[in-house]
């Protein structure tokens, strides 16, 4: 497993930037935004499943996201770490009951 000193450098290459590129064309709204109902558009694209240097799963397409920088930041950040999706939806009824893990 990498360091992410040592996997940060994936960020910088040109098959990332295309890869990227091409992710927010596809998908131009943030997908958490989304699923509450909300119209955001998207400019960060995130990996769904941690890659943690691992090359085969940074580039894997099926493997990304597009989220806004708030989505990315707080909302995703925080599932990351607590294997729970805090919020509410536009109803304002709580997302946490339900448990929403991360795959």
């Amino acid at each position: 497993m990498a360091t992410g000193s040592s996997w940060h450098h994936l960020y910088k290459t040109k098959r990332w930037y295309r890869l990227r590129w091409h992710q927010l064309q596809a998908e131009p709204l943030c997908r958490l935004c989304a699923a509450l109902g909300l119209v955001t558009a998207a400019n960060t694209v995130d990996h769904i499943k941690a890659h943690k240097g691992v090359e085969s799963l940074f580039f894997d397409a099926s493997n990304l996201q597009s989220l806004c920088k708030h989505c990315h930041d707080s909302i995703k950040q925080r599932l990351e770490k607590t294997g729970h999706l805090v919020g509410h939806d536009l109803s304002g009824v709580p997302l946490d009951p339900i448990r929403l893990v991360m795959p």
